[in-house]
């Protein structure tokens, strides 16, 4: 398999891919001054042909652009192994679970989701594609997380919250409302500091 963006983010991604026993061909990433990451190989041309890959880059927007204009690739899914995560949830392609994550009963993961180190998603929550919950972000149940949004380090959402597309969550912020789409929240209680027209 391919990983495509050979950065930080990228080398955790690696080891997770490790770890499911994957044979990693090298990295794609079109910075030039790149030439290996960890051991192995980074390309700057993407291979004419069908291939394993995940997006390995922590920005949702770029992943996003990646995937919409890579729609042939064969996107793959990997779960640590060291996480916990319920044969009743459902993690779909192009998506990366962290090591120590929980994911509880009846949750939906998305296409393309970062579901970072320690973090923690309880029962019946949905995660819609390209969002990133952070590291020791915790979600209660029955949480709506919409396209393209970022959870920062720390969050905590409580339950039944729903949080629209393309928001940031900043660190340690606490949501105890609703968020519209393109909101940046803040603080304990949460409050929103801005919104972008999307």
């Amino acid at each position: 398999m391919y990983l495509y963006g050979a950065s930080g983010h990228g080398k955790v991604v690696a080891e997770v891919a490790e770890e499911n026993g994957y044979h990693i061909i090298g990295f794609i990433d079109e910075n030039l001054s790149k030439n290996k990451i960890l051991d192995y190989q980074v390309f700057h041309e993407l291979p004419l042909k069908n291939i394993d890959i995940i997006i390995s880059i922590g920005n949702n927007k770029i992943r996003k652009n990646i995937a919409d204009k890579n729609t042939l690739f064969n996107y793959v899914t990997l779960l640590h192994p060291n996480s916990l995560i319920s044969k009743r949830a459902d993690v779909k392609k192009g998506s990366v679970v962290m090591s120590g994550v929980s994911i509880n009963s009846s949750v939906s993961i998305g296409k393309h989701c970062i579901i970072n180190t320690n973090s923690s998603i309880d029962h019946d929550c949905f995660i819609e594609d390209f969002v990133h919950i952070s590291p020791n972000a915790t979600l209660g149940g029955n949480v709506f997380v919409g396209e393209g949004t970022h959870i920062g380090l720390g969050a905590s959402v409580i339950q039944g919250i729903k949080i629209g597309r393309w928001c940031t969550i900043g660190a340690g912020a606490v949501i105890i409302n609703d968020i519209p789409d393109g909101a940046t929240v803040v603080g304990n209680p949460g409050r929103i500091i801005k919104v972008i027209e999307l």
